[in-house]
């Protein structure tokens, strides 16, 4: 497995996971006619909060970012991209995997919503998450502690 690590993110990384969202998402929001160069990269900066906010490093450069952010009955799974040349190598897998551990232990339950026809469902999938309801563009699942 390649040389990776998670590390706390800051303000001062919003404009390269910006970049990034714009980078993965793109494909799927064109698909799905809602792709804007501005807008994909707006959304980030407003709901980008550091301190639920984990950035993750291969061989030390960044590579993706994830969020867990506290909500009223659950966490919200968010901002969680790697860039492609990274993909596949079980670094999200693994992150998921450690995220989720840690919310099995403190027993609680977590909300992810996706892109429709994004391969991340399936990530999602193999990891305990079920559908709770989808619309034209996104999909809600959820994930109950083990």
């Amino acid at each position: 497995m390649t040389n990776w690590e998670v590390r706390p993110a800051s303000a001062a990384d919003v404009e390269v996971v910006a970049e990034l969202r714009a980078v993965v998402l793109r494909a799927d929001l064109e698909r799905l006619g809602r792709y804007d160069e501005q807008r994909v990269r707006q959304h980030l900066r407003d709901g980008f909060t550091p301190a639920h906010t984990w950035v993750i490093e291969v061989d030390g450069v960044f590579a993706g970012c994830v969020s867990l952010r506290p909500a009223e009955d659950a966490h919200w799974l968010e901002h969680f991209y790697l860039a492609p040349h990274v993909q596949g190598r079980g670094i999200g897998t693994a992150v998921l995997s450690g995220l989720l551990r840690q919310c099995d232990r403190d027993g609680t339950l977590v909300r992810v919503n996706v892109l429709q026809g994004s391969p991340a469902r399936r990530l999602y999938q193999r990891h305990g998450f079920a559908l709770q309801a989808e619309d034209p563009v996104d999909v809600f699942m959820v994930r109950k502690p083990a």
